[in-house]
């Protein structure tokens, strides 16, 4: 494959490893490097822009710290595959926004069982701990290729419901809603990052140690209960949670604007 010469210029505004940054990065964009394949080594970076070694490790930094590229030891540098990602701004089961972007998704079914409410799922659910809760472990898979274990907990008499329903082509959300007769009101998010632990290294088919987003979702019906309780344990490498957050609309109430008679 032939790798025609490209000449930088010195004298724009832009440094010459950013130059070269937004050219490979362009090149990724653009499917000329798909993912997964093997972006020249730094040697052949050097020869075809005719810069020196430094601004080539510059630029394949800063594409590293934006997740385009990734480093394997001893083999070289390879194109990430793009993450598929969802928009938490609406309260969504991952199916339906997935499938809603064309992604294929299809559950493993791990386990469904009752189980007494540990202190924290009896804390969410608001219920006293050892209440039987029922327990639903999936994983669930993005065009054919695991991508996140959810652990599921709902009172027992919700579960019962669940007991027959189809839990490996639909979202939980779905069946509440359309089997249960449910209203979903709002959901509470919290998001940290963990190290994957054996269970987690043979649902999601990856090494121990490995990062993982990790979320807990309490999700109340339109009356405000706590009805479901979910830890969601997401591949690192392979998704993301997207939030927009917007400035406040209208500012603040002037203190005669908020003053009350007396």
């Amino acid at each position: 494959m032939d790798t025609p010469l490209i000449k930088l210029k010195p004298q724009n505004s832009a440094s010459l490893y950013a130059q070269l940054r937004t050219e490979l990065r362009a090149q990724i964009l653009d499917g000329s490097y798909p993912p997964l394949s093997q972006m020249p080594s730094e040697n052949e970076l050097c020869n075809r822009f005719q810069v020196s070694r430094i601004t080539v490790r510059q630029a394949l930094g800063d594409l590293q710290k934006e997740g385009l590229i990734f480093k394997i030891h001893g083999k070289g540098t390879f194109v990430a595959k793009p993450k598929a990602f969802q928009n938490v701004s609406r309260l969504q089961g991952f199916a339906e926004a997935m499938s809603s972007m064309g992604y294929e998704i299809l559950n493993k079914l791990q386990s469904f069982s009752f189980v007494p409410a540990t202190s924290h799922v009896a804390s969410k659910l608001q219920i006293p701990e050892g209440r039987i809760v029922t327990e639903i472990k999936r994983v669930r898979l993005l065009n054919r290729e695991p991508v996140s274990l959810e652990v599921t907990y709902v009172p027992e008499e919700i579960g019962k419901q669940l007991q027959k329903a189809d839990l490996i082509t639909r979202d939980i959300f779905i069946i509440l809603e359309n089997d249960c007769g449910i209203a979903l009101g709002h959901a509470d998010l919290s998001i940290d990052a963990v190290l994957a632990d054996e269970d987690l290294n043979s649902a999601l088919g990856i090494e121990e140690g490995s990062p993982i987003l990790r979320i807990e979702r309490l999700t109340h019906d339109a009356k405000g209960q706590p009805i479901d309780f979910e830890y969601l344990y997401f591949r690192g490498d392979a998704f993301q949670y997207r939030l927009r957050v917007d400035r406040q609309a209208n500012p603040p109430a002037t203190h005669a604007e908020t003053s009350h008679d007396q």
